[in-house]
């Protein structure tokens, strides 16, 4: 009788020891589908693909889409609703404005136009020349009056080396965009500097054209119209480009790419 309770008790211990065991070993399921939702997205390039089509590795690059996620317009949350004070008094808080203050952009949200000036210039020369001669020679060897001979040989010898080498290389490059675009306030630093991004497409007959702006300003350098130079952008990231056949025939195809780098 006490065998058969001894191993009742025995098998009981196991199985509490396995449920707890089990409890235990809970699989953390909220971490892992978190790090799959996360994506990083780039100010710019905005959300990369993990695997490049065929055409995109033909093409050599990457066209932008539209509806990018990282280029959403940003939305402010509301305001809470204000309520009268028990006195009755009519002010409202959320309504109030500033007789002396301006309107520039200050709160996430807010808009901004970048007025595009950018203008850039780089020229680069050199040109190298190396010029080498060399000239050697020994008159035949006399002795006694006679001169000394090998085999009906004399002994001289005669020679002239002449090196030279000339190269020049030059490269000369220029860019400027002008024109304008409006951005939204998606941030505001804790020194008050304003992070701005937005873009702006363009739909043509045969294509696309976008300008995409990002970086950050100072309050205090957006004018009175609500303008700001591009040239004011700390960090700024400007990208002017197109999709379509337009601009698929700037490029060289990958046949011509291949010869370049392996030749």
């Amino acid at each position: 009788m006490k065998t058969h309770q001894n191993r009742y008790w025995r098998w009981s211990i196991i199985a509490l020891i396995c449920g707890l065991s089990g409890c235990m070993s809970t699989p953390d399921t909220v971490g892992s589908d978190i790090e799959k939702a996360t994506t990083n997205v780039d100010a710019v390039e905005g959300k990369q693909p993990q695997s490049k089509s065929l055409i995109e590795r033909l093409r050599g690059r990457e066209d932008a889409q539209m509806n990018d996620p990282a280029w959403n317009p940003v939305r402010p949350q509301p305001k809470p609703e204000h309520y009268a004070t028990a006195t009755g008094s009519l002010f409202n808080q959320a309504q109030a404005q500033d007789l002396y203050d301006d309107t520039k952009p200050r709160g996430i949200g807010d808009i901004v136009t970048i007025l595009l000036e950018e203008k850039t210039a780089a020229k680069k020369s050199a040109s190298s020349d190396l010029d080498k001669k060399t000239d050697l020679n020994m008159k035949p060897i006399d002795l006694g009056g006679k001169p000394v001979t090998l085999h009906d040989y004399t002994l001289s010898y005669e020679m002239a080396n002449n090196n030279s080498f000339a190269g020049s290389t030059s490269a000369d490059q220029s860019n400027s965009i002008k024109g304008s675009i409006s951005v939204e306030v998606v941030d505001v630093l804790s020194n008050g500097n304003l992070v701005i991004r937005g873009e702006k497409w363009l739909m043509l007959n045969t294509g696309e054209e976008y300008i995409r702006v990002s970086g950050n300003i100072r309050p205090d350098d957006i004018d009175q119209d609500n303008t700001i130079a591009s040239t004011r952008i700390s960090n700024a990231r400007i990208q002017y480009s197109g999709t379509g056949d337009r601009q698929d025939i700037q490029q060289q195809n990958w046949l011509s790419r291949f010869f370049n780098v392996a030749f």
